[in-house]
């Protein structure tokens, strides 16, 4: 069987755009030239235009196009952008990293030296994957560069550094969140693409279903309260309050948030960014939003005690606060913020509605296989469902690059403190199963099962859930 995958060193000789232009694929770099191969019919033409292009002289071998398509699809990437981005200012190995990552759809960019060589990965669908290899005594070059755009010092390698970058393009301005790490073999560097887009941002095509929805926009509405989203890092919680804040941004209502970093600009919206090393951190920041006559704040994520005392402290004096935090389920954030210290009898009159989300990558449509169900699927002692006879496994095609997945879909666990949970709460009687049972929410596994049933998703993509 033919293996499709090329080394990330031949991959690199060529950019997407000419792969897919040229219809090339690079299989061998020697000494005096680069073997490639093609399927299209005027080989010489094509050679010499080649050797001009790479400044390299090139040897085509014919390849069919069903097998140079799969070569393709497999090691790059079309541009998602509707036009390529031009840098203004002069281009080089950075730009190009960093143009090629925003157009394919990256959300982060990984620099990682090791011993021998250095390489790049871009987090694509939440999956990190190899893009580049950097030689060792280039890759201190790349890394003082990425630090002068940063306006970071570049002579200090022993502690960590965080910065921003703000790329301007023909297209448009998008800012990069740098964060600098010293290892064994030198700084590992990831950049965090944050699009100031915010048109593609709706409630509506999130992943709630109808009654969740309905349940979420309800508790949004109140006049005062909390409202916390829960989930590990990259469940796209972000998106969720952003969504939400958009979907709340009135011309009679005043919203402040305070975030690290701030990922996407609102037009009719007070954004401050944190700035911990001059003493703004999220609790201080809060204090000086209840004297700036708020209606909404938006605070990026609640840490510690002193940020949570600060979140209640504002909804028990009429504003509605949103925020984020870490953990498991929606109910796991009632524990987290007794754990912390927070009075029970505070959190049942405060907390309007705690939402868990993850992320889960959708099967493609093209080419996705149903299988009967088979046992050794599930997790140990996992009870299957009587009415799920099949499920549908990821394959790979040129229409997801071969990797059996298009796209990602957030899935969410909606709990809503009324009367009765808050009653719950206020006793510290935090074993809630019967309650959900009865009043038929919807857990994060029962919205995964859904999506394996209806063929959305895979047993392995969801398999974390199904242990819970």
């Amino acid at each position: 069987m033919t293996d499709f995958n090329i080394p990330i060193a031949l991959q690199q000789l060529v950019s997407a755009e000419q792969a897919f232009h040229y219809r090339i694929i690079p299989i061998e770099k020697l000494d005096y030239q680069i073997v490639l191969k093609t399927d299209v019919a005027d080989i010489l033409g094509l050679q010499t235009e080649l050797a001009v292009l790479l400044g390299f002289p090139t040897k085509l071998r014919k390849e069919s196009t069903e097998n140079l398509n799969r070569y393709l699809n497999t090691n790059y990437r079309k541009s998602s952008a509707k036009s390529v981005s031009t840098i203004h200012y002069s281009a080089d190995f950075l730009e190009k990293i960093i143009v090629n990552a925003k157009e394919i759809g990256s959300s982060d960019i990984h620099f990682e030296p090791y011993e021998k060589n250095a390489r790049v990965r871009f987090r694509l669908d939440g999956k990190l994957k190899e893009q580049f290899h950097i030689t060792t005594d280039e890759y201190p070059i790349l890394i003082n560069k990425i630090k002068i755009r940063a306006q970071l010092d570049i002579s200090e390698k022993r502690l960590p550094q965080d910065g921003r970058i703000t790329i301007v393009t023909d297209y448009e301005d998008f800012d990069i969140r740098v964060s600098i790490l010293p290892t064994l073999h030198g700084e590992k560097v990831v950049l965090r693409i944050l699009s100031k887009d915010t048109s593609h941002i709706d409630i509506n095509a999130l992943g709630f279903t109808k009654k969740e929805l309905g349940t979420f926009l309800e508790n949004i509405k109140k006049p005062n309260g909390i409202v916390l989203i829960s989930g590990p890092t990259g469940s796209g919680k972000t998106t969720t309050l952003y969504a939400t804040l958009k979907k709340l941004n009135l011309a009679n209502t005043n919203i402040l948030t305070v975030e690290d970093p701030i990922e996407y600009t609102l037009e009719g919206i007070n954004q401050v960014q944190l700035r911990e090393n001059i003493g703004l951190d999220f609790a201080s920041t809060l204090r000086t939003f209840l004297r700036q006559d708020p209606d909404i704040i938006m605070v990026g994520e609640i840490r510690d005690v002193n940020t949570a005392n600060m979140a209640i402290r504002a909804a028990l004096t009429g504003h509605l606060v949103l925020s984020t935090i870490h953990t498991n389920s929606a109910w796991a954030t009632v524990s987290r913020l007794i754990d912390m210290g927070i009075p029970s009898f505070l959190i049942a009159s405060t907390l309007n509605i705690s939402v868990a989300q993850r992320l889960v990558r959708k099967l493609c449509s093209h080419c996705k296989t149903e299988k009967p169900i088979a046992t050794a699927s599930f997790p140990s002692g996992f009870e299957i469902p009587k009415d799920l006879l099949s499920h549908h496994e990821a394959v790979g095609c040129e229409h997801c690059y071969h990797t059996g997945y298009s796209g990602r879909k957030a899935i969410y666990e909606i709990l809503p403190i009324d009367t009765e949970l808050a009653a719950l709460i206020k006793n510290n009687q935090l074993a809630i199963d019967d309650y959900i049972e009865e009043k038929k929410i919807f857990t994060l596994q029962k919205n995964a099962l859904s999506l394996i049933k209806e063929g959305t998703t895979s047993i392995d993509e969801v398999f974390s859930l199904l242990l819970q």
